[in-house]
């Protein structure tokens, strides 16, 4: 029972994946690249592919695949690590638990397809669009959002071995 609690964050990266993949299909299989569907004066559904990074960084150098196919799967990695591993608190491990989920979700994309499908674009001014972007990248947003706000916010401190490494106490 103790290691099911341990691990039931981890739970969350199932459905934020399938709900990403479920989004992109829709897009994919529903409307042709370019396309555009308005929701409201600010809102769009599009079918988009982003070959880049964040906000199409790097989109048109050749290293921009390769960059963006080992960076993402190091951080992947290192979270997974960590979230398994080092059991950081739960107000630590809900919020990287969402960005695992996302990195995951855009990691599948960029290996399946080379790119990964955005579609959702908002208009901010005129003809200004914030970048077109998805489930995943909503739940990596969402989690380092969270992220932050647990560690100024609501720190609760944290553990350290006392100098004469008998016990613990709490610092801030």
């Amino acid at each position: 029972m103790q290691t099911l609690q341990r691990y039931a964050h981890l739970l969350l990266v199932l459905p934020v994946f399938l709900l990403d993949r479920w989004t992109k299909v829709l897009v994919q299989d529903g409307m042709a690249f370019g396309d555009a569907i308005p929701v409201s004066s600010w809102l769009s559904i599009v079918h988009w592919q982003n070959k880049g990074g964040l906000f199409g960084l790097m989109a048109d150098h050749g290293a921009g695949r390769l960059v963006f196919l080992l960076v993402p799967l190091v951080i992947i990695a290192g979270l997974a690590y960590y979230l398994i591993v080092c059991r950081p608190p739960l107000l630590w491990r809900l919020p990287l638990t969402f960005v695992l989920a996302g990195a995951i979700g855009n990691m599948y994309d960029r290996i399946f397809y080379g790119y990964v499908v955005d579609f959702v674009d908002v208009r901010l001014y005129g003809t200004y669009h914030w970048p077109a972007f998805n489930v995943a990248d909503s739940s990596i947003t969402f989690g380092i959002g969270m992220w932050l706000v647990a560690q100024f916010f609501l720190s609760q401190g944290t553990q350290k071995v006392d100098e004469g490494g008998k016990g613990i106490r709490n610092s801030r």
